[in-house]
Formats: C-alpha cells, structure tokens, sequence
C-alpha cells in the first residue's frame, strides 16, 4: 500500500469521527420536525376498558364512566371539558368547520397538563324526572358527579333502532395563549344513551 491510499484511508477515519463527535451539538442546534402533535379525548367503561359501556339507561340509577385526555402536544397546555347532552336532532360538534355543539354545556372540567401526561377522573352520572309517553320520552333531570340539572330534555321513538336516542357528548378545548382564550380544540367523543323506563 502506498503512502496515497493510508492518506485517503486517515482522512476518511478523521471526517467519520468528528462527525461522531459533533453529532450531539449538531442536533442541539439544528430542529428537526417532530411527529405529529395533538391531544386526545376518550370515554371508558366503568371497569377502565373500552367495553361495557352504559346504554340501557334506567331513571334513578348510577352509572360509571371514565373521562380522559392525553397530551401530545410538545408543551405543556390548559383544558377545558364542556359536557353536553343531545338528543338526535341536536347538532354534534362540526368536525369539518372545527366548531363545537350550539348546545349549552351542563358540566364542565378545567386542568393543565405538561406534555406526555394524561389525565382520567370518574364520571357518574344518573338521569331522574323521565317520562315514556307514547313516541316521545322525556329527561327532565340529569346528575352529573352529584350536581342537578333541570333540562325537559325530548327524544322521538326512533323506529330503525328502536331507541329513544341521547348522547353525553364530552368536547375537549384549549387555552390559546396569543388569543388569550380558550377554543374548541376540534376533539369530541360520545357516550349514547337509551332511556328504557318512565320514573
């Protein structure tokens, strides 16, 4: 081997190290994109699994589940959680136009979590005051975590799923630190709900 080819064969171990070692401060001060970044919303049943969820409502009864939300956003951020019941013909939030449910939310959750970390509370809830007339039922009290509210909340027989058709609709928003406001964060679940039984 010449003199030429050991030349060739140092500069190439020399380029490699220091690579190696400038790695670290490379990564310091260049960015690069991260994944995706979003927070979540989810609903589970009274045993914490996505299953058995309550359907079958009966008035005078509690029921159990488990709100939660994680963040992934890569900073930490404040929440909100507005709880609203619809009936089938109430509008849902518009995931299209990003804008919430018109309708005016019952309960509501405030919290802040750094980014990674998740947060989950019980949730009970019981419904009182219903009446089964003919194709029409009615909720007229609703408890969420042992608050009252008074609501005269309709439902029509609906004949294809023979059901008299709610919903807890649970919207997750966000304080947007430049507007200084908190916004629907475009994040919703469903829990539905029959109501079986007059009281």
């Amino acid at each position: 081997m010449r003199f030429k080819d050991y030349k060739l064969i140092f500069a190439a171990v020399t380029l490699i190290g220091v690579l190696l070692f400038a790695t670290p401060t490379i990564s310091a001060v260049l960015s690069l994109p991260s994944g995706e970044q979003f927070s979540e919303i989810y609903v589970l049943g009274p045993e914490r699994m996505a299953e058995n969820y309550p359907f079958n409502v009966v008035p005078g009864q509690n029921y159990l589940v488990y709100l939660g939300v994680g963040n992934h956003l890569g900073s930490s951020a404040y929440y909100m959680v507005y709880v609203k019941l619809r009936n089938q013909t109430d509008s849902l939030p518009n995931a299209t136009t990003g804008t919430p449910s018109p309708l005016q939310p019952l309960y509501e959750y405030r919290f802040s979590m750094r980014d990674g970390e998740s947060w989950e509370t019980p949730l009970t809830f019981s419904v009182s005051n219903a009446l089964i007339s003919g194709s029409q039922s009615v909720i007229g009290q609703l408890m969420i975590n042992g608050v009252r509210f008074d609501l005269n909340k309709k439902s029509i027989w609906n004949s294809n799923s023979s059901v008299f058709f709610y919903q807890l609709v649970f919207e997750l928003w966000l304080y947007n630190g430049p507007s200084g406001a908190v916004q629907f964060n475009n994040r919703f679940v469903n829990l539905q709900l029959n109501l079986t039984r007059s009281t």
